[in-house]
């Protein structure tokens, strides 16, 4: 891994001072980051930049989100007597909700109404962030199957199905359909063939540092994200970091460490903090 030139470390030892702050927290975060040569790193936040974090307990999973314009929604999946079953745990499951029902039928909607896209607006991209929970190969099979029953979907320039949880060995990867990507862990290495088909680095934020709640992201750790990071973009690829704290404040930390993504469960909330930037 590459150290910071001279420069960088300088840019590195002014956010480390900037996140370590307490004033920080106060602070109106600019719209404009550091722009660096890679479609992965936006030159601004919108709701392009949002993950819908286990959308299927939102009161109106997929809508709320959609209706939003979130740029990523995350559900769950489960492989249940044939059937693609979406929840996070065994007791979820049992509610029957499958993914044609509540992600797979409404995406079809938009599209037919959108001309063959998510949103109206075209420029738009959509991810559907798949955590497959069990048996990798047997799971995606089966929701492969289910896809090929809506070639619209399939066929979509801008929509993408992105596997995460328990995946197929990355070797595997190149293997599976256009349509289907995969996410990266952000910590992990890959050959040139596996990073073709991944789309996204993610990662637990508490396998670098931990939030404390009185100063927010703390030294410890920070600099081994911050490269991390760096790597991830020079890979092109976005970055989402899970298992963070999810409010305004801590927003505003992941924006300046330039985490593509927010991970949220408050769709409204974000998206009412991200237009009034």
């Amino acid at each position: 891994m590459k150290k910071w030139p001279g420069r960088g470390r300088r840019l590195r030892r002014a956010l480390c001072a900037q996140l370590l702050c307490p004033a920080f927290a106060a602070l109106t975060l600019s719209l404009t980051v550091r722009p660096i040569s890679s479609a992965a790193q936006p030159l601004h936040y919108t709701v392009a930049n949002t993950h819908s974090h286990n959308d299927y307990e939102q009161a109106a999973p997929f809508w709320a989100a959609w209706q939003e314009r979130f740029g990523s929604i995350e559900a769950d999946i489960w492989l249940i007597g044939g059937k693609v079953i979406v929840g996070h745990d065994t007791n979820e499951i049992k509610s029957g909700r499958t993914l044609e029902e509540y992600y797979v039928k409404p995406l079809a909607a938009c599209i037919e109404k959108n001309h063959g896209y998510p949103y109206a607006d075209t420029s738009r991209r959509l991810s559907i962030l798949i955590d497959v929970k069990e048996d990798s190969v047997a799971t995606l099979a089966a929701m492969i199957a289910l896809l090929d029953r809506y070639p619209t979907l399939e066929h979509c320039p801008a929509l993408k199905f992105v596997i995460s949880g328990n995946r197929p060995d990355p070797s595997q990867y190149v293997s599976y359909p256009p349509f289907i990507a995969f996410d990266g862990i952000l910590h992990a290495q890959y050959t040139p063939a596996e990073l073709s088909r991944i789309t996204m680095m993610s990662d637990d934020l508490r396998h670098y540092t931990r939030w404390d709640s009185r100063t927010g992201i703390p030294e410890t750790g920070l600099d081994t994200l911050i490269l991390a990071i760096s790597r991830s973009h020079a890979l092109h690829l976005p970055v989402r970091l899970w298992d963070a704290p999810d409010f305004p404040v801590a927003w505003k930390q992941l924006m300046q460490l330039q985490v593509d993504y927010l991970n949220t469960d408050h769709i409204a909330e974000l998206a009412a903090f991200l237009h009034s930037l």
